[in-house]
């Protein structure tokens, strides 16, 4: 499985971003799908994600003000971000998990200015 992340970039807090992670590969059994944030010196965190229930999930401080979506049919995830603040400054990696294995895609940069 392979995941591209896109639509990361430099952004003025009150903004907003819309990130785009497009799977390929064996793709079939993708039982959860989502995205993590690391930001600088901390963990990789869970920001939202498709749980392999179908429902969604959300970090808090992105509820309310993140939305995950997907597209099926092209097989990509998607991120709205909107009323970003300089906390929400990061690297936003797309994960799926198929058969119990984590897959990861490269960080798309995600910088918010005060």
């Amino acid at each position: 499985v392979q995941l591209q992340a896109s639509g990361g970039g430099l952004v003025q807090a009150g903004g907003s971003l819309r990130l785009s992670c497009a799977a390929s590969g064996d793709i079939f059994t993708i039982e959860e799908m989502g995205w993590y944030r690391q930001a600088p010196g901390q963990q990789r965190e869970l920001v939202a994600t498709f749980t392999p229930r179908g429902t969604t999930d959300y970090a808090d401080s992105a509820q309310g003000r993140f939305t995950i979506t997907r597209d099926k049919a092209s097989n990509e995830v998607y991120l709205q971000m909107k009323s970003l603040k300089p906390e929400d400054t990061g690297l936003y990696y797309c994960k799926a998990t198929l058969f119990r294995v984590d897959y990861w895609g490269q960080g798309t940069l995600v910088t918010v200015s005060s």
